[in-house]
């Protein structure tokens, strides 16, 4: 497996002196290394992980109260101890730039989609954080204690993940536009202490009230002692005093308040992040204080070559790990822009106008969003000095071919297109950027320092040039320290460690190329089979995706007589039909883009098409609707749950699934 056609090489004057550089010369200098290129520093950083990681500590001056006796302990995953004996304290080490940079200097940047835009300096976030920490303390906040925030992507989030993790507290957070059962599905199962809300949000141009919703879910959780309130000024009331603290009120009444970090073991929980949810209920993944740090630190300083007074604009949620992945940028010394609301409101071209407006230099969004930018005909390019661009992250799903060429030809074709696959399950990546190296069109760079990545096969065989399951042959930082409530952590190693003992499976259907990037087929739990061969469901993507009356698709696996055919979903652009015509030219596409084995058995328009409110396709709860099991499992972490009922709708008025609404 190949691909040769590179769209995009590092420019010399915009990637000069780059992290990665950098670490090589320390390498070489302090280490006596003979590392001459990318390949060499990546085999260093698999074969020699102590030497490795102790680079990546001294590199980001990670800061403890009490230092770690090793950098790691044992290889046999999970049972592996980074940094053990240290004490040190998450917000301490994210803040530690800020408090020395310029007072008045910008550091928080939010936008909405209503236009506002707030200015933050590194002043008020200091002072806002002590405040809020003191306010936690003052009510009983203490090491170990719940934190969650139903917060838009915003300046607030930050600053209720910052004063909680210096008082030593765990931080979760969901996005407002969750519905109440899925808040308190993830909620309820780690029993927050305070609850952080705002009382309304905007989201598409209209205004929706949280204050019924912040009863109901306090109702719903009786281990909250204190919701604080944030007045998002939408013309929604605010709850009533007696129901909770009002965020300006706290925030006056501490003022002034001094910092005092709490340190916290190495291996104490920092983040707890969940699962989409989206066939059963969330799975709570339990993250560490120093391995997010360490992780993170080697992500953003290497592969996204953060730099001090970079400006660094990611399109998430607060129910994304991107989410916390941009806010480890505090440590690079990062200015960070932030957007609530809807990336297509009032048009797809308001993020981009940001990234002009802002001089972004780092900007992350979902393969969705890029896919919309081309389908829709954007040119950012051509509307937007893009000139301080370097990178652009696409993550949530696999990146397509057609982004890529649509990227390099209106989008931004001086940035680095930096496709990144890991997720939630280790709060950062496998894969992703690497501004050392080409761009090829449909591939993944690298994989990232640290990270032994493969493809296996069934029988647990590395995979040189074809595809199989991503497989994480070492233990790395951001692995999880479990999940909440399995004290055995039987259910732990069941998600990640039963299928190949001692080594990590991610759950993706991943190819390795000759150039040593790699392709992604979809997620593992699937992959179609249709007469014993193995599909990745992108591979279909990459086909039907192109054709100009595709809005959008999905695929997925029925069962018939012992195999399996391929059911295709379309949704058509400019209220078109779906012909006979029109089927026959989509699998007539299919066919001589992929394979006879890639046609669809039966292709079906229907209104929209699923998504988690990540950017991921549903395709498990498709499979499931299928096969007449329930697929309606957490239907409310969908961003669009009624899809599900409509698909179903269809399918059973197709004779495509069983009748009876499972």
């Amino acid at each position: 497996m190949s691909t040769d056609n590179i769209m995009w090489t590092p420019p010399k004057e915009k990637f000069a002196h780059t992290h990665l550089d950098r670490l090589i010369d320390k390498l070489r200098a302090e280490k006596g290394l003979e590392i001459n290129d990318w390949a060499t520093l990546h085999s260093f950083s698999i074969q020699q992980p102590e030497d490795f990681w102790q680079a990546v500590l001294d590199y980001a001056q990670i800061k403890f109260q009490q230092q770690p006796r090793a950098v790691i302990t044992g290889r046999a995953m999970p049972d592996v101890a980074w940094l053990p004996g240290a004490t040190l304290n998450f917000a301490e080490n994210l803040l530690a730039p800020v408090l020395t940079a310029p007072p008045q200097e910008n550091r928080i940047i939010s936008y909405r989609e209503d236009g506002r835009v707030t200015r933050y300096t590194n002043a008020t976030l200091i002072a806002d954080v002590a405040a809020l920490a003191a306010w936690l303390r003052s009510i009983g906040i203490q090491r170990g204690d719940r934190v969650a925030g139903i917060l838009g992507h915003g300046y607030e989030a930050i600053v209720g993940m910052l004063a909680t993790t210096s008082v030593g507290g765990i931080w979760s957070s969901a996005s407002p536009d969750f519905g109440v059962a899925a808040i308190v599905d993830r909620f309820e199962q780690i029993k927050p202490d305070v609850l952080i809300v705002v009382n309304g949000y905007s989201y598409g141009g209209k205004r929706y009230d949280k204050n019924n919703e912040i009863t109901a879910i306090s109702q719903q959780l009786p281990s909250i002692r204190r919701i604080l309130a944030v007045n998002q000024e939408l013309d929604c009331a605010m709850p009533s005093p007696e129901i909770a603290d009002h965020w300006d009120v706290v925030l006056s009444a501490h003022q002034g308040a001094r910092f005092h970090y709490t340190p916290v073991p190495s291996d104490h929980p920092v983040y707890i992040l969940f699962s989409s949810g989206t066939t059963g209920r969330p799975k709570c993944i339990v993250h560490g204080t120093a391995g997010i740090l360490l992780d993170h630190a080697s992500e953003l300083y290497f592969h996204a070559d953060l730099h001090p007074r970079d400006r660094f604009f990611y399109f998430t949620t607060c129910g994304w790990m991107m989410w916390n992945w941009q806010i480890s940028g505090l440590m690079a010394n990062a200015t960070l822009v932030t957007y609530d609301g809807s990336p297509g409101y009032p048009d797809l071209d308001q993020l981009w106008s940001i990234c002009a407006r802002e001089k972004i230099t780092q900007f992350g969004a979902s393969a969705r969003f890029l896919a919309s930018c081309r389908q829709e005909g954007l040119e950012p390019a051509r509307r937007h000095d893009l000139s301080n661009l370097r990178t652009v992250f696409s993550t949530g799903s696999p990146l397509l071919p057609s982004e890529y060429d649509w990227f390099y030809e209106d989008g931004a074709p001086n940035a680095l297109l930096g496709s990144i696959i890991g997720g939630t399950d280790i709060c950062g990546c496998f894969l992703g950027s690497n501004p050392l190296l080409p761009v090829r069109r449909g591939e993944i760079q690298a994989p990232m320092l640290g990270k032994d990545v493969a493809a296996f096969n069934q029988a647990g065989a590395p995979m040189q040039h074809d595809r199989g399951e991503l497989v994480c042959r070492n233990p790395v930082p951001s692995m999880p320290l479990g999940f909440w409530n399995d004290d055995d952590g039987s259910r732990y190693h069941q998600a990640y460690f039963e299928r190949f003992p001692g080594v990590w499976a991610h759950g993706d259907y991943i190819g390795f190329t000759s150039t040593g990037g790699a392709i992604v087929y979809g997620r593992s739990d699937t992959t179609l089979n249709p007469g014993g061969v193995r599909i990745g469901t992108a591979e279909v993507y990459r086909q039907v995706e192109t054709i100009p009356a595709i809005g959008d698709s999905l695929v997925a696996g029925r069962p018939v007589d012992g195999d399996e055919e391929l059911v295709l979903l379309v949704r058509l652009r400019h209220k078109q039909k779906l012909d006979d015509d029109l089927r026959q030219q989509i699998k007539t596409h299919i066919r001589i883009g992929a394979s006879p084995r890639h046609v669809p058995r039966h292709i079906v328009q229907v209104e929209d098409i699923p998504y988690s409110r990540s950017g991921k396709k549903i395709e498990l709860a498709v499979t499931q609707m299928l096969r007449g099991h329930d697929y309606r499992g957490n239907i409310s972490a969908l961003s669009n749950p009624d899809s599900l009922t409509e698909i179903h709708r269809q399918l059973v008025s197709e004779g495509l699934a069983p009748g009876a609404d499972t």
